[in-house]
């Protein structure tokens, strides 16, 4: 049996591409029929180490780290809400919304990941950010969004004060770093080829077209 084809994403939850990214991978997936030849991966980069536990206002931070203005940065988020809607995600910017700090949410993705349940808590956390209006650093939030996918919250929540989860996690982010990975999202296709950005519909069912078929 041929083996299935891995895809690893480096994306943050924080990250509206990224969002956007998946989406039209996943759209390229089932438009090609291909659900159970592939493998997602999802691996940790946060667009912000820095960030404060209290985080930051979203326009503030925008501005300080892209120089973008008030009426660019609507227009940007005015145009993710549109691209998401089209495929079924919902962008609700808010007056007064924050940027989060991410470090936790990648350490109980990686928990996820040994239960097979990886993508459905990135999908239950990017929503509580983006949809939902709610604090992704928050451990009530965190913890939420584990039981709501099933997830044993206790002990996924514990790993948050393993020293040794932390470090792997802090590793792992270096990893894809070293190997030149420095915007997200990153999609990397068998360890051997990558994209990155919300690439098209089209490009991705390319890419896959070709990757499957050899």
């Amino acid at each position: 049996m041929k083996e299935k084809l891995k895809i690893d994403i480096v994306s943050d939850v924080v990250c509206p591409w990224c969002i956007i990214g998946y989406k039209r991978l996943e759209k390229a997936i089932s438009e090609l029929g291909i659900e159970d030849k592939v493998e997602i991966e999802w691996q940790p980069f946060e667009l912000n180490p820095g960030m404060p536990p209290e985080g930051q206002d979203l326009t503030e931070h925008i501005a300080e780290k892209y120089g973008s203005t008030i009426e660019q940065q609507q227009a940007s988020q005015q145009n993710m809400t549109d691209i998401g809607e089209e495929l079924g995600f919902k962008f609700d910017y808010f007056e007064g919304m924050r940027m989060a700090n991410t470090f936790d949410a990648h350490l109980l993705l990686e928990y996820a990941k040994d239960f097979g349940k990886q993508t459905e808590l990135k999908m239950r956390l990017v929503t509580s950010f983006f949809t939902e209006r709610k604090d992704v650093s928050d451990r009530a939030v965190l913890k939420e969004a584990l039981i709501a996918v099933g997830l044993n919250a206790d002990e996924a929540l514990a790993r948050l004060d393993s020293e040794e989860a932390r470090f792997e996690v802090r590793n792992k982010q270096g990893e894809w770093k070293n190997m030149g990975v420095n915007s997200v999202p990153t999609i990397v296709f068998n360890m051997k080829s990558a994209v990155t950005g919300a690439q098209p519909v089209s490009t991705f069912k390319q890419i896959l077209g070709e990757l499957i078929a050899n």
